[in-house]
């Protein structure tokens, strides 16, 4: 039986928006594959929270946005990481790396 895909813990989305936009710009719809991608299928996040955590993203300066062209000659509106969203990524990145070793450390408790 295969693995279904598993809900984002409680405030990774937008660390996981701020990594994929720090490899290229993508639009919306790129984000999702990327992470769909990347996570082999575990994390399959929806459109509207995406377009909630882009919207909060936004407000908070940590990405920007503009219309081109997508490989198809269509219109998208295409995310970029600004300079802030980079500083939030390392210390999210840093904040989340010890988390999770603390979680290890309870977890192999004995």
């Amino acid at each position: 039986m295969p693995d279904k895909p598993s809900d984002l813990v409680q405030g990774t989305l937008d660390m996981l928006i701020l990594k994929t936009l720090a490899l290229e710009p993508l639009h919306g719809y790129g984000i999702a594959v990327r992470l769909e991608q990347i996570s082999k299928g575990v994390f399959r996040p929806n459109a509207g929270s995406l377009f909630v955590a882009f919207q909060r993203l936004q407000r908070a300066g940590l990405i920007k946005s503009e219309w081109k062209a997508t490989e198809n000659s269509r219109c998208a509106k295409y995310y970029v990481l600004t300079n802030l969203g980079r500083k939030r990524l390392n210390s999210d990145t840093r904040e989340w790396a010890r988390q999770v070793a603390a979680i290890a450390k309870i977890l192999e408790a004995s």
